[in-house]
């Protein structure tokens, strides 16, 4: 009888390579196709269940990918490349795992047709550089400064989203505020912070066509003392600190024995006048309104309320930054350190109002603010979520046309124009090579026909139409109208995309596509959960006559 074999069942299970590439393949096409029916303007809205419970109405692809729980790894890999792109652009989330996914079903025929990998990647690098020197070559730049132009790129790049159905609301929503936060740097360099100095504020209630970008900030509190403290201010003087105004505590614990009750009250004096040193510190400069991010006592209110300032207390930092950009003060640590440059004078009116349930204060017509927020009202909450991530993106086109002003034509023409020139390209191409080069070429078709697919248009005659038009690289700007799914001139449509968000999305899809094609083995180091009470697992030695073919180990 032969020796035993060892075979190792719990702590590693291996697949082979071409299993695992098949495997990974699959489990990418399956997010693709997940999200697939979302692109274009005709697309379909997905409802998902989020860990809370709640619900989620949405077409934004990031959003959907963002709840989903997978447990494949390249599926999970996938997920990845929509945040990577909205982390980047903020735009083009459901076309890069639609090309990637693309771009792995095209590598699977030569796969099994044991091409290597590598060669597969290296076609696939290849036609990465080509595309990019397509789209360097139909790129068209624009004047920053013409609205209209801008305009019109925002809308098309959301016309695919929910909320196009609104007009040009989001849109100039969204160039408004990315305008405002602009910053020059010099040589020709913009920086347009979106997370840091852009807050957007949802209110229930009202319509959506109340929404507005406010020349300042707003922020969800109140005045300390309502009934003592002015609520509208003209043109306010505006200190901010992010230090208490209360009397403070020791940083470690120490006891005080008193022996006489004068003591006592010595003590609490003491406090006292700590507290009115800050404050008269504070009055100093004559101030008309004190936001602190730590708290205030009763005792510093009653100052304040005396000299007529009003104060608002435990406000966000993030919040007070945007203050601070907005009415350009400057924030103080300590009381004693103020100085008159520090007063924030940019401000024309300081205001709380009472909206729905809840006070927000207003720091508005601010002269030249660097932040501002943008109030959006509407029926409900979910509907509001909805047009907050479009506003998102839509501020993201608009911040990317300020940092790169370059167009390329949308509705899938781009696309049709790099795959026409990358099959003409293929012929010259020598060596095995060729084939994985020409596939990369089809893949990117995969953008229009999807297109096609969501307009309900047929499918194949349109996409016949479309590279016969495209054929001789000529025509760049023929694509499909997403909404009538007629074959069309993109820039009598004005559909056009942002320059580096069809780069990025390229980038990331190929690159993607080549490394998980480069994957030949998922080895899991997971142990599996043993029944309570059960000792350590030992190898089980099997025979070789019931010995899993796939697991044995040589001897």
């Amino acid at each position: 009888m032969n020796a035993p074999v060892l075979v190792l069942k719990d702590s590693l299970k291996r697949e082979s390579g071409t299993k695992v590439h098949h495997g990974n393949i699959q489990a990418s096409k399956a997010v693709a196709d997940i999200i697939r029916t979302t692109l274009g303007p005709r697309s379909m809205l997905k409802m998902l269940l989020d860990a809370g419970g709640g619900i989620v109405v949405t077409n934004d692809g990031n959003a959907i990918l963002r709840e989903l729980d997978v447990a494949h790894p390249a599926a999970k890999s996938m997920i990845e490349l929509s945040r990577t792109q909205d982390e980047e652009v903020g735009d083009g989330t459901t076309s890069v795992i639609v090309l990637a996914g693309e771009m792995l079903h095209v590598a699977e025929a030569f796969i099994e047709k044991s091409y290597h990998p590598t060669v597969i990647c290296r076609a696939y690098n290849k036609a990465l550089e080509d595309a990019i020197a397509v789209l360097d070559k139909i790129a068209m730049s624009i004047d920053v400064n013409d609205r209209a132009t801008v305009l019109g790129l925002v809308k098309s790049c959301i016309g695919t989203k929910f909320t196009s159905q609104f007009g040009d609301l989001i849109a100039d929503l969204a160039i408004d505020a990315t305008t405002t936060v602009g910053v020059d740097l010099g040589q020709g360099l913009r920086e347009v912070d979106i997370k840091k100095y852009i807050k957007v504020e949802k209110v229930p209630g009202g319509q959506l066509e109340d929404s507005k970008v406010l020349k300042g900030v707003m922020f969800n509190k109140d005045v300390v003392a309502p009934g003592k403290m002015k609520r509208k201010i003209v043109n306010p003087r505006i200190i901010l600190l992010d230090c208490p105004l209360e009397y403070k505590k020791g940083e470690n614990q120490t006891n005080a024995e008193l022996v006489r009750e004068e003591d006592w009250e010595v003590l609490l004096k003491l406090e006292e006048e700590y507290i009115e040193n800050i404050c008269v510190q504070i009055l100093k400069f004559k101030p008309d309104l004190v936001i602190t991010e730590k708290g205030l006592s009763d005792l510093a209110c009653h100052y304040f309320s005396k000299a007529g300032v009003s104060a608002i207390r435990r406000l966000r930092k993030t919040d007070n930054n945007r203050i601070a950009k907005a009415c350009g003060a400057v924030i103080v640590n300590r009381p004693d350190e103020l100085q008159e440059s520090d007063v924030g004078t940019g401000a024309g009116l300081f205001e709380v109002k009472k909206i729905g349930d809840d006070f927000f204060a207003f720091v508005v017509d601010c002269k030249e603010p660097k932040a501002c927020t943008v109030l959006l009202r509407g029926p409900s909450k979910d509907l509001l979520n909805e047009v907050e991530r479009n506003l998102q993106d839509a501020m993201s086109v608009s911040r990317n046309i300020i940092k790169n002003p370059k167009l390329v034509p949308g509705g899938g023409a781009t696309e049709l124009t790099v795959s026409a020139t990358l099959k003409q390209k293929s012929a010259t191409i020598e060596g095995i090579e060729k084939w994985p080069y020409e596939a990369a070429a089809i893949a990117f078709e995969a953008i229009p026909r999807t297109l096609a697919q969501n307009c309900g248009v047929n499918v194949i005659r349109t996409m016949t139409a479309l590279q016969g038009k495209h054929a001789n690289g000529e025509n760049a700007w023929t694509g499909i109208d997403g909404n009538t799914g007629a074959i069309a001139d993109m820039k009598e449509s004005k559909i056009w995309d942002a320059y580096n968000v069809k780069a990025q999305t390229f980038k990331t899809a190929i690159e993607a596509a080549c490394m998980l094609l480069r994957i030949d083995d998922i080895v899991s180091g997971i142990k599996k959960k043993q029944a309570p009470g059960a000792g350590p697992s030992k190898p089980t030695i099997e025979t070789e006559g019931d010995a899993d073919n796939e697991q044995i180990l040589p001897d």
